[in-house]
């Protein structure tokens, strides 16, 4: 089989990595900016974020109102995210119009952040903010993350505070986006029916001309920390529980069979499905991971009312299902199941530039260089019960981790 990635670094630095797809009609293509929370200091808080808004809002060739109808004129499938570690632009479109695709998101990535829009714009982030504290979920996610990193970047909110985002200047902003979008800090991602050459004749037109860093940063690891934390907030009705612990970065090679063991502890049709929710002691509970190259959380959450025996009996439902599997092979058909769901994913999406173009962003972030499909099939397939053991015993969920409780009772208690 031939390899259908073409891999080239323009002389300012701008990575260029291109899946050819030849049986699709369509292409998707999008920039990545290798920054995010964790890239900001405590006073810049919410800075990443910002910036991924102000993107859209207008350039030298574009005000916003163009940018919305350039994508619409090309049929444009769009977005933008921002996380502790990256911000995302990219868009879908038919094969023939990629180049005008790449071309209104490189524009984009050079953006006039305009004053107007600029006082505009934070409101909009402002608003954000206040509606996240309504939730009880991102209340509790970012209460955990604050206290399993605290010391550390990864430990305030990808929004960043009101005090952070309400304090920051257009020209802080300015001189952001100048350090962390520097040519050499970006990676330029296209999946479809294109001509390798063709985009990287594409991309030195339009982005030859940027400027490379004049200084890198380096990441810390954080360290993870253990305890027992709570944060009462009385205008909620449902308590969050949330158990963390230690596990593996993004791209350990245990990544694949992590994600399994989450999924058969607190996925769909899961043990937490079954034995906690299905029993009625929680309406919803689930097992998910944070991973960033560096390091990773796996996560214990259910929600509850805030009847105190409640919230003790689901604490105790949660470690029990962690000590039962921490100290238990999990059942071979556990493991075909969730390894059959994956395989269907993976085919499915296999077939999408859009979700080949998130896939590939993945894996050149954190692991260097895109995976083509069968090997991600492939580190499926060597999931099995002793693997997941492994991971179990490298990494087990029944010791020491963060217990933490956030809603209207003052639980657990800390003293």
């Amino acid at each position: 089989m031939n390899d259908p990635y073409t891999l080239h670094t323009l002389e300012n630095g701008l990575r260029v990595v291109i899946e050819h797809m030849p049986d699709v009609n369509s292409a998707a293509a999008g920039f990545l900016s290798h920054t995010g929370a964790r890239d900001e200091v405590p006073e810049l808080a919410g800075v990443s974020h910002f910036l991924e808004h102000m993107c859209f809002k207008g350039t030298e060739k574009r005000d916003w109102h163009q940018i919305s109808v350039d994508f619409d004129k090309l049929g444009s499938i769009y977005n933008a995210f921002t996380s502790a570690d990256r911000t995302f632009y990219f868009g879908w479109v038919p094969m023939a119009s990629v180049r005008d695709q790449i071309e209104v998101l490189a524009d984009m990535m050079r953006p006039a952040l305009p004053e107007a829009d600029f006082a505009t714009e934070k409101k909009v982030i402002l608003e954000e903010i206040a509606m996240s504290k309504d939730s009880v979920d991102h209340v509790a996610f970012d209460f955990v993350l604050e206290r399993i990193f605290e010391g550390h970047a990864l430990g305030w909110p990808v929004l960043g505070y009101d005090n952070t985002v309400g304090d920051l200047t257009r020209d802080q902003l300015h001189a952001y986006h100048q350090e962390r979008y520097a040519a050499d800090n970006m990676t330029l991602i296209v999946a479809g029916n294109v001509d390798p050459g063709r985009i990287i004749a594409i991309a030195e037109e339009l982005c030859g001309h940027w400027k490379p860093g004049q200084k890198k940063s380096e990441r810390k690891v954080p360290e993870i920390r253990s305890g027992i934390a709570n944060r009462v907030v009385d205008r909620f009705n449902q308590h969050v529980i949330v158990m963390s612990f230690p596990a593996p970065g993004a791209n350990d090679p245990m990544h694949e069979t992590a994600e399994a063991a989450a999924s058969i502890l607190g996925g769909g049709n899961s043990r937490f499905y079954w034995n906690i929710v299905q029993k009625g002691l929680s309406p919803s509970a689930s097992c998910f991971r944070f991973d960033l190259a560096d390091c990773g959380l796996t996560l214990l959450c259910a929600q509850t009312d805030a009847d105190v025996d409640g919230v003790e009996k689901l604490a105790d439902a949660l470690r029990k299902e962690a000590h039962d599997i921490c100290q238990n092979k999990v059942r071979p058909e556990e493991v075909q199941r969730v390894k059959n769901k994956r395989r269907t994913t993976l085919a499915v999406e296999g077939e999408s530039p859009y979700h080949r173009l998130v896939q590939i962003m993945d894996d050149v972030d954190y692991r260097g260089a895109p995976r083509t499909v069968d090997q991600r099939l492939a580190a499926v397939e060597a999931v099995s019960v002793d693997s997941v053991a492994e991971f179990f015993q490298r990494y087990p969920i029944d010791g020491d981790g963060y217990l933490i409780g956030v809603g209207p009772r003052e639980w657990p208690n800390c003293k």
